[in-house]
C-alpha cells in the first residue's frame, strides 16, 4: 500500500532529478562562458593591470589571429574533419602576399610593390587554393583528413621556404601593414577583421542552407546524402573556407610584425583546434557553435595574458592549454555517453 510519505519521497526524488538535468544542460550551454568570467574575475584581483582598457584591447588583438583560424577550423570539425595545415598556410600566404607589397629590391617579385588590394587578394587566393587541394583529397578521394592536411602542413611550409629562399620578406608598404597595425575609430584592424569574420561565420552557420548542410553532414553523412545533400561539395567547401581564413590570418600576422617570416604560424593549428574543442564543438561532428569557438579563443588568450602579467613562464602556458584541451574532450565524451 502506497502511503503519503512514499508519494512525497517520490515527488522529492523526481524534483532532484529534474534539478540535476537542468543543471547539467545549463552547464553544457554556459559552462565555458562561466569559466571565462570566473578566470577574468580572478585575474582582476590578482593583477591590477588586467582589467585596463589597454590590456583588454591587447587581449582582443592577441585573440584575432587564432580566432580567425579557429572559426575556419570550426567548419571543418563540424563535418568530422580536421585541418592540421593552417599554420603552414599562414606562413605561405603571408610570404607570397608580402612579396607583392615589399619595397625591398631583394624580396620583391613581379615589379612589386603593388597597391594593397592586389597582394591581399593574392594572399587570400593562396589560402583558398591550399584549402581546395585539401578538400579535393578528403572529399573526392576519401583520403583521411588527418593524413591529407598533415601532408599539406609539410608541403605548404616547404613551398614558403622555397619561394622566399628561406629568408624573411621585410619592408612592407604602409597600405599593406594597415590591416595589422591600423585602426578605425580607435579599434585596431585585426579586431575589426576578426569581428567581421565571426559575424559572417555566425550568419552562415545559423541562417543559411549551407550552414544547415554542414551540421547535417557532420551529424550523419549517410543520412545527409540520402536526403539529397551533396556531401562531397560541403566537405570540399569547409576546407576552402578554412584555407581562405588561414590566408587572411597570415597576412594580418605579416602586417603586424612588418615582415613575413617562413617560420610563421608554427603550431598555430594546435591553438585553433584547442579553441574549437574548448568552445564545445564535438570532434565527432555535427555539434558546436561558432560563439563557443569565440569564447574558447578568448579563454586561451585571457589565460596566456594573465600568466604573462603575473610573470609565469610560457612553458606553463602550454601545460595549462593542454590540460584545458583534455578536459574539454573528456566533457565532450561524457556528454555523448549521457546521450
Amino acid at each position: 500500500m502506497t502511503t503519503k510519505g512514499d508519494i512525497m519521497m517520490a515527488a522529492e526524488a523526481s524534483q532532484n532529478r529534474d534539478f540535476k538535468v537542468i543543471a547539467a544542460e545549463y552547464g553544457q550551454k554556459y559552462g565555458i562562458l562561466m569559466a571565462l568570467v570566473l578566470i577574468c574575475i580572478i585575474l582582476t584581483f590578482a593583477n591590477e593591470y588586467f582589467l585596463t582598457g589597454r590590456n583588454i584591447v591587447n587581449v582582443l588583438r592577441q585573440t584575432s589571429i587564432n580566432g580567425i583560424l579557429a572559426i575556419g577550423m570550426t567548419f571543418v570539425i563540424l563535418t568530422r574533419g580536421i585541418d592540421l595545415s593552417v599554420g603552414s598556410v599562414v606562413a605561405l600566404a603571408g610570404i607570397v602576399s608580402a612579396s607583392l607589397a615589399t619595397t625591398s629590391s631583394t624580396a620583391a617579385v613581379l615589379g612589386a610593390p603593388y597597391a594593397a588590394p592586389i597582394p591581399l587578394a593574392v594572399g587570400i587566393g593562396v589560402g583558398l587554393v591550399a584549402g581546395w587541394v585539401n578538400g579535393v583529397f578528403v572529399a573526392r578521394y576519401n583520403v583521411p583528413a588527418f593524413v591529407t592536411t598533415l601532408g599539406m602542413l609539410s608541403a605548404a611550409r616547404g613551398m614558403a621556404l622555397l619561394y622566399a629562399g628561406g629568408k624573411p620578406v621585410p619592408a612592407l608598404t604602409d597600405g599593406y601593414r594597415f590591416i595589422g597595425t591600423g585602426s578605425i575609430l580607435g579599434i585596431p584592424m585585426p579586431i575589426i577583421l576578426f569581428a567581421l569574420v565571426f559575424l559572417g561565420a555566425w550568419f552562415v552557420l545559423t541562417s543559411t542552407r549551407f550552414g544547415r548542410q554542414v551540421y547535417a553532414v557532420g551529424g550523419n553523412p549517410h543520412a545527409a546524402r540520402v536526403s539529397g545533400i551533396n556531401v562531397r561539395r560541403v566537405r570540399l567547401l569547409v576546407y576552402v573556407i578554412s584555407g581562405g581564413l588561414a590566408g587572411i590570418a597570415g597576412m594580418i600576422l605579416a602586417a603586424r610584425t612588418g615582415s613575413a617570416l617562413t617560420q610563421a604560424g608554427i603550431a598555430y593549428e594546435l591553438d585553433a583546434i584547442a579553441a574549437v574543442v574548448i568552445g564545445g564543438t564535438s570532434l565527432s561532428g555535427g555539434v558546436g557553435k561558432v560563439t563557443g569557438t569565440l569564447i574558447g579563443a578568448l579563454l586561451i588568450a585571457v589565460v596566456n595574458n594573465g600568466l604573462d602579467l603575473m610573470g609565469v613562464e610560457s612553458y606553463y602556458q602550454q601545460v595549462i592549454k593542454g590540460a584545458l584541451i583534455i578536459a574539454a574532450v573528456m566533457l565532450d565524451r561524457a556528454r555523448h555517453k549521457a546521450e
